[in-house]
């Protein structure tokens, strides 16, 4: 029963990597055989950057979802270190060409510089939540490790959230368009980064919570 509940978090991760994934695919389907477009056509004529990012962010999102498991770490430490290894490369190379295609290519239909200047900020504290969580198992800092890479991956699966509010909204008030949608991609990265910070903050509320039953014990 453990075993299982240890890989419902992993299950729901890769679950949410899934939208994302198929946009990647319809997008590199495009880019293989499609027609250029006016929506597309920045794409066409810089498709390393926009390749690199989609394998990038499935290799990141997908093997990142596994290190979320308890007992995956726990029974293979080394499996763990190992995938670490490939994920925070896979991470950066997302990361830094998000950025590159958010200060080079023009913007499609509907984006602005509000859309941008959010995108280079989580581009960017991504960037650097990998940076500092690769330094921090260097130092054998676990603490701080976990808490980076928790933060890193939590803006990576910003795109899985984004859908799931979009789709939401369209659903109950209506189409999403300019500054609404805006803000809305706005919130799913707001969101991620909330659970993010309640996840982190969890060992330290369990330590409080046993220290409180087991002074309750010894004071009845």
């Amino acid at each position: 029963m453990t075993s299982s509940r240890s890989w419902l978090l992993p299950t729901a991760l890769v679950a949410l990597t899934l939208i994302p994934v198929a946009g990647g695919a319809l997008r590199l389907t495009d880019l293989a055989g499609g027609e250029v477009t006016p929506e597309n056509a920045r794409f066409f004529a810089a498709p390393v950057p926009v390749v690199l990012h989609i394998f990038g962010a499935v290799a990141y999102c997908l093997g990142g979802a596994f290190q979320f498991s308890p007992g995956f770490r726990r029974r293979k430490p080394r499996t763990h270190r190992y995938l670490g290894r490939v994920l925070i490369p896979a991470g950066l190379l997302m990361s830094l060409t998000g950025l590159w295609m958010t200060l080079f290519y023009p913007y499609p239909e509907g984006d602005g510089d509000l859309l941008a200047a959010f995108r280079l900020v989580t581009g960017s504290v991504t960037t650097l939540a990998l940076v500092l969580g690769f330094l921090a198992i260097r130092r054998r800092d676990l603490p701080r490790h976990r808490a980076w890479m928790i933060r890193g991956y939590a803006l990576a699966q910003g795109a899985g959230t984004q859908a799931l509010v979009t789709i939401a909204w369209v659903v109950l008030v209506g189409p999403a368009t300019g500054l609404t949608r805006t803000l809305l991609l706005g919130l799913g990265w707001v969101i991620n980064v909330a659970v993010a910070e309640w996840a982190i903050a969890e060992p330290g509320r369990r330590r409080r919570t046993l220290y409180r039953a087991k002074r309750a014990e010894r004071t009845a």
